[in-house]
This record gives C-alpha cells, sequence and structure tokens, in this order.
C-alpha cells in the first residue's frame, strides 16, 4: 500500500433504511494525522457514519475508503489498520479485562511475549492496571470503556474511530482518553470522533462537520463553523434548529 494523505473518504455515501436515509449523499475526507469532529443531533447520521467506516454496514450508495482500502472490496486489509470504540463497550462478562484482551491480541495475529508486551505498555497507558485482571462483570462503565480503549490500540492502527469516548469516564478518564486521542494524531494517525460535547470537540479537533437528518450541513475548522457566533454551541443550535 502506498502512502496516502488520506486516511477516510466517504465518496457520495449513502445508507438507506426502508424508505430514510440515515446518511444521505456525505462526502468528506479526513486526513492522516487530523483530529475530526463529527457533530449532529439524536438520530443525525452520526453512528451510522462511524459503522460505515468500520465496515460494520454496507451502503446502499457509494464508497468508503480507509487508510487507502475500499472498505467493500479489501475489508480485511482496511480493519487490519483501523482501531473501533463503540460508544456501548461490549466486553465478554465472565473474562477478566487482560484475557478480553488476549483474545482481541489473537484475532489481529499478536501472540505470546509480543502480545504480553503490548498489553502491559496499554495498561500502563491507560492507568488499567490496578483492575485488569478483575472479572469483566465488576466494572463500571468507564472501566469496560478503557478496557475497549486498549483493545483498538493492540495493533497499531492508523485510523481510530471512536464514538462518544468521554461518555461514563470520570474526569481523570477524560483528561487522559484526550490526552491519547492528541497523541495518536501527532503520530501521523487519524481519529475520526462522534460526540454530543461540543466543548470538547472545541478543545480537540482540528476540523469538524455537522450532520443534520443524514445531511453534512457545514464543515470546516472550529473557528470556520462558528465564524459568526461565539461558541461552537451557539453556531450547532442555529444551523440544525
Amino acid at each position: 500500500m502506498s502512502q496516502t494523505l488520506t486516511a477516510i473518504q466517504f465518496v457520495n455515501v449513502t445508507k438507506r433504511y426502508r424508505t430514510q436515509n440515515a446518511v444521505d449523499n456525505l462526502s468528506i475526507e479526513i486526513r492522516s494525522g487530523e483530529l475530526f469532529g463529527f457533530l449532529g443531533p439524536n438520530g443525525a447520521g452520526k453512528t451510522t457514519a462511524l459503522k460505515l467506516a468500520a465496515g460494520l454496514i454496507r451502503p446502499t450508495v457509494g464508497n468508503v475508503v480507509v487508510a487507502g482500502y475500499d472498505i467493500q472490496r479489501e475489508p480485511l486489509a482496511a480493519k487490519r489498520l483501523t482501531g473501533y470504540i463503540p460508544d456501548n463497550p461490549f466486553i465478554y462478562e465472565s473474562l477478566t479485562g487482560r484475557e478480553f484482551l488476549h483474545f482481541c491480541s489473537g484475532l489481529y495475529g499478536l501472540n505470546g511475549s509480543g502480545a504480553e508486551r503490548v498489553i502491559a505498555e496499554l495498561c500502563q497507558k491507560l492507568a488499567i492496571g490496578d483492575w485488569i485482571d478483575q472479572l469483566v462483570a465488576q466494572y463500571s462503565h468507564g472501566m469496560k470503556q478503557r478496557v475497549v480503549m486498549a483493545s483498538a490500540f493492540l495493533h497499531q492502527p492508523r485510523v481510530l474511530l471512536v464514538d462518544e469516548p468521554t461518555v461514563g469516564l470520570d474526569p481523570a478518564g477524560i483528561r487522559l482518553v484526550k490526552a491519547i486521542l492528541k497523541d495518536f494524531c501527532r503520530s501521523g494517525s487519524a481519529v475520526f470522533l462522534s460526540t454530543h460535547t461540543l466543548s470538547d470537540a472545541e478543545e480537540l479537533c482540528d476540523r469538524v462537520g455537522i450532520i443534520h437528518k443524514g445531511r453534512l450541513i457545514a464543515c470546516g475548522s472550529v473557528d470556520e463553523v462558528r465564524k459568526d457566533f461565539l461558541k461552537l454551541e451557539d453556531a450547532f443550535l442555529a444551523l440544525t434548529n
């Protein structure tokens, strides 16, 4: 694969459920090294777009290219370079956090001492070492969120898809996650982030897009999107009202 400056590209993508378009003719490009925030009201199409980029659902029309690979034509190649963190983390509750990470490591072909080293590094980075050997059934939502985030980094992805990353986290966890996402982008990788927390978007994102009823209605730097308003929140409410 040749090096590309485009991490994710939606090309005239529509996802239709019966008579309703959850995503409607979406064209957008997210660059390597960029933290891109996707904003919109409930039901606007944010999670659908993330699932399209993750290859979990197929577009009705159009193409999604991730890390240089068409997600429909070369799904395994694209997924090897992609990490996905859903808004509602799922982990097998009969496993410990460490067992879950070993299970995920095996899916990416990481085993033995190599997997042990990566898991140890992520436990330290995400501050989960104190309870990683407890059963997942005993975890809070925030604890599950951190373990799922660790699983998304196991294979050193070049693209990270993140749906509401700070929901359920305490203030220390929120600060940690923000720092990790920033560091990830500084390495030249890209983050496609969905959030309802507009202050997080203002703080973190290089660019933002606002989606409403499936259609992209604004896209640009935070300053460009809020140019006629004091705050991003004011611009968001005006555009989606």
